[in-house]
């Protein structure tokens, strides 16, 4: 292995093949029932894992169905399932009529077909169907104030399961009495099917009042469409109970198998991996502040592994968005870790998001040496105010040092490993 940079990147690829949807979705297909299987899905991964579906599903039994991804995360035709794309993170008006048509799928079987659903992160906003009462403009706006507030993915979901058609387990009620077998790649800390796009085949634990409450937390004034639907006690989601009884729903690729094998790489490199944990919460620059203090204990005391090793970690932070540049939560992250271990010279670092899309903007993340931040001084960049500014892309762009990977097709949540003490044979 070819210095810390070609390492750190070797891990990543590790994470993200480790999740590919042609990999982890046919070992779980069910059996083709004695009627029909209509396939419908929505998130970044949702076309791979269609055309996976495609590619291992007998040829003499029944297949058809249509999955919504985002703009970009197409995989082109298929032969039996449509592919359709919308926007991401804020719905558009394709989101809304790709849930429509999912919604009018599933109605009108019977028990003897299968809804086969293909459920990874992002399809909170690709299923994007409003409530009643309730306009695309309202859940917009609900939205953008959301993913500005810092509110984590749990409670962002539990603002949009009650404002949705589809979402919160409305999909697998519309699809009864046809038993749901869901196949969904986590992107989620926990793991929760219930939050994973939002559980539009699961019971939701979430209420109304755990809505209400999002909101207030954040100080976030709704739409008065929006704040009339939190109070109607017929939009309540549906709960767990005998409805649910006959689906079935399995984790196909998650964070932690991710991390696994990006730990296997390095061990491969003489490097020991620590896997702190794939679920940290957070704003992104608090954990960067607490990552940094670990990485310099084991940097300067050998604990809690001593050099070369590599610090691994997944989940996914927040950004209080205050500043005006351009950034996403690993970019972020990695600027605020830049600053707190302020040019450590055994430390180097690389953190980005599985899908290869950080945030809105083009790179999946970004990579940092011991050098980072004397570089940004000679090209007259000022690491803090950037980030007081919210613009780890642009301090990242300067230095040449994103991480471009284009669309994955697949999304396990970040990817961060800080590696300690590493030299290359030479």
């Amino acid at each position: 292995m070819n210095g810390p940079r070609a390492l750190l990147g070797a891990m990543f690829r590790a994470a993200v093949d480790a999740a590919a949807a042609g990999r982890c979705v046919p070992p779980h297909l069910p059996p083709p029932p004695r009627g029909r299987t209509v396939v419908v899905g929505a998130g970044k991964a949702a076309a791979a894992m269609a055309r996976a579906v495609e590619a291992h599903w007998p040829a003499d039994r029944p297949l058809s169905g249509l999955v919504v991804t985002r703009y970009g995360h197409g995989v082109g035709p298929l032969a039996r399932i449509e592919v359709i794309e919308a926007a991401h993170p804020v719905p558009d008006a394709a989101s809304g009529a790709a849930a429509a048509r999912i919604l009018a799928a599933v109605r009108g079987l019977g028990p003897e077909d299968l809804v086969l659903a293909l459920i990874s992160g992002g399809g909170s906003a690709l299923l994007a169907l409003p409530a009643p009462g309730v306009s695309l403009a309202d859940k917009q706006a609900v939205a953008r104030a959301l993913l500005a507030s810092g509110a984590d993915i749990r409670e962002m979901n539990a603002v949009r399961k009650h404002l949705s058609a589809i979402k919160g387990g409305r999909l697998a009620a519309a699809a009864a009495p046809a038993p749901v077998v869901t196949l969904a790649i986590s992107d989620v800390p926990g793991d929760d099917l219930a939050v994973i796009a939002s559980g539009p085949t699961v019971a939701d634990p979430t209420t109304l009042a755990d809505a209400r409450a999002v909101l207030a937390r954040y100080a976030i004034t709704p739409p008065a469409a929006v704040a009339a639907r939190l109070a109607d006690p017929a939009a309540e989601t549906p709960k767990p109970g005998a409805a649910f009884a006959a689906n079935r729903a399995l984790l196909v690729a998650t964070p932690e198998a991710a991390l696994l094998a990006a730990a296997e790489v390095a061990r491969g490199a003489g490097v020991r991996p620590v896997i702190l944990s794939d679920a940290i919460e957070g704003e992104a620059r608090e954990v960067a502040r607490v990552l940094a203090a670990i990485a310099r204990h084991a940097a300067d005391r050998g604990l809690p592994a001593a050099p070369p090793c590599v610090l691994i970690s997944g989940g996914e932070t927040t950004v209080a968005v205050r500043g005006k540049g351009r950034g996403g939560r690993n970019a972020e992250f990695l600027l605020a870790l830049a600053v707190a271990l302020d040019g450590h010279p055994a430390i180097h670092a690389l953190a980005a998001d599985t899908d290869g899309i950080d945030g809105t903007e083009d790179n999946a993340g970004a990579l940092l040496g011991p050098d980072s931040l004397a570089r940004a001084a000679a090209a007259g960049l000022r690491a803090r105010a950037m980030l007081a500014d919210n613009d780890g892309y642009g301090f990242f762009a300067a230095l040449g040092d994103l991480v471009v990977t284009g669309p994955t097709l697949t999304n396990v949540n970040d990817f961060r490993a800080i590696l300690i003490g590493f030299a290359a044979p030479g």
